[in-house]
């Protein structure tokens, strides 16, 4: 089973910390001695029950045990692993299994597993039975194929928001589309495919249709992950030329333009290919 020397250090990905899993031994001594606090073991010559004054019995209020935040746990590893699928660093065809990675992260399996889980669910990785999980290999053709797909389903929405969303909503979304800008630039692809994501997301949601932004999403993602044979197939320029698409769609629906704003989508689902 091949696995990177460097697993994920490229990503700038910190380890999950393992104190989110387990809850620490002082804490469970602090209650262990609260609950002997007040039980008997004191001088009864002290107590005002034997200077015959009237007390009430002060019940301590335990401490709430911390809470693990397994979700959280999960949720970051699952970040990671995307963050690792985007850059190429989860290598297409190779096997991982959840016990090494999970070291790699400095947790434990389970978290990795559930993570790798919902990848399989997404199409990133599939599951070989008592080895671990395969990262799916893809093909110049599948992202064709993701493209084609995302056009059918945004171009009709693009077009109908450009006919009913006021200039002032696309003026909401210009510092979403400026932080691409600045992601590009800077030339590391998962802050790019962020913030990329993060731009359409807000622009479809200009729709209502929940439905249809989860499926968007879920189309722009898998188009985010690398063709087999390398993990830079997009380049800096590549890049910064993508987001500036970003701002001349604004520009587009702003002043209502239809030919320009299907143009620009057009180009920019077949320039993400």
């Amino acid at each position: 089973m091949k696995q990177s020397a460097q697993g994920f250090a490229g990503t700038g990905i910190p380890r999950v910390r393992a104190d989110e899993a387990r809850v620490p031994a002082q804490s469970r001594a602090a209650e262990r001695e609260r609950g002997t606090a007040g039980s008997g073991g004191g001088d009864v010559r002290d107590s005002g029950a034997v200077r015959g004054e009237h007390t009430h019995s002060e019940v301590p209020i335990p401490r709430p045990r911390p809470v693990v935040q397994r979700a959280s746990v999960r949720g970051q590893i699952l970040d990671a692993l995307r963050t690792a699928l985007v850059t190429g660093e989860l290598t297409p065809g190779e096997v991982y299994s959840a016990p090494a990675l999970g070291e790699r992260f400095g947790v434990s399996a389970t978290p990795v597993r559930e993570a790798m889980q919902q990848l399989a669910l997404e199409g990133a990785v599939e599951v070989v039975p008592n080895r671990g999980f395969r990262v799916v290999v893809r093909g110049a053709r599948e992202l064709a194929e993701l493209a084609e797909v995302r056009a059918l389903i945004e171009v009709p929405v693009m077009l109908r928001l450009a006919r009913t969303v006021p200039a002032e909503r696309w003026a909401d979304l210009r510092p979403l589309a400026e932080d691409t800008v600045r992601a590009a630039t800077s030339g590391c692809r998962a802050t790019y495919a962020e913030s990329d994501r993060v731009f359409h997301r807000a622009m479809l949601a200009l729709c209502g249709n929940e439905q249809l932004v989860g499926i968007a999403e879920d189309l722009h993602r898998r188009s985010q992950w690398p063709l087999v044979g390398g993990p830079a197939t997009r380049g800096r320029a590549d890049l910064v030329a993508d987001a500036a698409e970003h701002m001349a769609l604004l520009e587009a629906l702003d002043a209502g333009d239809l030919d320009v704003v299907q143009a620009l989508v057009r180009e920019h689902f077949a320039g993400a290919s």
